[in-house]
């Protein structure tokens, strides 16, 4: 089984790894584009008013702007350490057992803008690009991808379990993925899907996955390891699960 993480905008700051080396990330076959992506970055970070207004940022985030023209020389972090936010607090990496952190390593893998993939024990430094960035010099990060990061997703042999967002989710499809929404019964026999909440309940979901000692490898088999672990959960489709909440994360 895999599961597949959105990233998050916000990063922890510092390290205490050597500077970033793409020989080290897992999937190498996608480190052609990762240096077509690092250069790109860096480059436009030498530019500040440049950057904010490619990345969306404003006055108050130029330190952002500072951790991209640092990107080769900045200390590194696993990457489950490295990203912050709603999803990772509930994924509350501190509380990992060894064994757990194990299984997480083989498990976890985020989806990121920048890298492609980043496995869970992937030392990388801060950044900040997002999924619907277009570079200069390169484009929408969709086409950046299109040639190497749909194959590497294509050939993962285990149950992949998607929890990506939607700028991340579009940069490549996973065949036969099951995908996770997180929905509250507003009426009986209506559901909506939350909002706020939904990245808490997926993190705290990624974390039973990365503990269970189950192995699924079908759609019902993940279904009742995702029960085993204490959540509601119902097959929503063929390749669609739902967990139910009673928050409308307002």
């Amino acid at each position: 089984m895999l599961v597949l993480l959105p990233p998050s905008e916000t990063k922890a700051s510092g390290g205490r790894g050597r500077p970033l080396d793409l020989t080290t990330l897992g999937h190498p076959e996608l480190n052609p584009v990762r240096e077509r992506l690092l250069s790109a970055l860096t480059d436009l970070a030498g530019d500040v008013p440049a950057s904010l207004e490619v990345l969306g940022l404003s006055e108050r985030q130029k330190d952002e702007v500072a951790r991209n023209a640092e990107l080769r020389t900045a200390p590194t972090t696993p990457a489950l350490r490295r990203y912050t936010g709603v999803l990772y607090e509930a994924l509350d990496v501190p509380s990992f057992t060894r064994a757990t952190m194990a299984k997480a390593a083989r498990r976890l893998v985020v989806a990121s803008a920048l890298f492609g993939l980043v496995r869970a024990t992937d030392s990388i430094p801060a950044y900040r690009l997002s999924g619907d960035t277009v570079l200069p010099g390169v484009g929408s990060l969709r086409t950046a991808w299109k040639p190497s990061l749909p194959d590497a997703l294509a050939a993962v042999d285990d149950l992949v379990v998607d929890l990506r967002s939607g700028s991340y989710a579009a940069l490549a499809t996973v065949p036969g993925a099951v995908s996770v929404r997180v929905v509250t019964e507003v009426a009986p026999g209506k559901r909506v899907v939350v909002s706020h909440f939904n990245k808490a309940a997926k993190g705290r979901l990624a974390g039973a996955l990365a503990a269970t000692r189950r192995e699924p490898a079908t759609v019902d088999a993940l279904a009742k390891t995702i029960n085993a672990a204490g959540f509601t959960v119902d097959q929503a489709g063929p390749r669609m699960l739902e967990i139910l909440t009673d928050h409308l994360g307002r």
